[in-house]
């Protein structure tokens, strides 16, 4: 009869490595370098579309890209263990420098959304007239939520938390349904007259396409690494 201790691993033993484990770590680490490209990339573009300074709407495209493309990308890829760029750094120094940097993507979408009802009221126009324009309030108002959860998970006794375990799942799940939400504004605003005025043809169909490479490793990084860890917590 063959040796079973060679097919079976004892519970609390580590697992036998996979040999192809190694292609699989490169492979994740590289996409979240692609992440981290395509967020900082497409937000310099959306600058330099832009014009800023030439009108008041020229901010708006401007400060939301900042917020929501490049802050609220950044923030999130920072927690990952594979591909942060602060790897080095603690848990705890991670999470105060994500709460820091997650703190600019209100600030920064609280003045795009200004300078375009700034805008409008100059030119006259109704507001809210678009999709982009609701999901986009939607999405600040979420942000604001997702801030102040953040804040007290960042200090619970003066918050008064209890349950801190089951508030970070609840935290990590409205997020990952945030920047979907925001994500989606981001694509209703590039089938705007202004985009397409500017960008047509087959370059509009890879504009589409770039702010959802980052949606699809972030949903990764949620619902791969943190959710499952935190299921058996609860």
């Amino acid at each position: 009869m063959p040796e079973t201790s060679a097919l079976y691993t004892l519970p609390g033993a580590e697992s036998p490595r996979v040999p192809d484990y190694w292609l699989y770590k490169c492979l994740r680490r590289f996409s979240g370098f692609v992440a981290h490209f395509l967020a900082l990339g497409f937000t310099i573009f959306l600058v330099i579309l832009a014009r800023p300074g030439t009108s008041l709407f020229s901010w708006h495209p401007v400060f939301m890209a900042a917020a929501y493309c490049l802050c609220m990308t950044e923030a999130v890829l920072l927690l990952s263990p594979e591909t942060s760029p602060f790897c080095p750094l603690s848990h705890k120094s991670k999470t105060r420098l994500h709460w820091l940097i997650q703190l600019c993507v209100p600030v920064f979408a609280g003045i795009g959304i200004a300078s375009i009802i700034c805008s409008k009221n100059r030119s006259e126009h109704a507001h809210l007239t678009s999709w982009h324009g609701m999901l986009g309030v939607l999405t600040l108002v979420a942000t604001c939520c997702q801030a102040i959860c953040g804040f007290a998970l960042l200090f619970p006794r003066l918050a008064r938390v209890t349950a801190v375990s089951r508030l970070k799942m609840y935290h990590a799940t409205c997020g990952l349904l945030v920047y979907l939400i925001s994500t989606s504004t981001v694509l209703l605003g590039m089938c705007s007259d202004w985009f397409q005025a500017q960008i047509k043809g087959p370059l509009w169909y890879i504009c589409i396409a770039l702010p959802l490479y980052p949606a699809l490793v972030i949903m990764n990084q949620v619902l791969d690494i943190y959710l499952p860890r935190k299921k058996g917590q609860m």
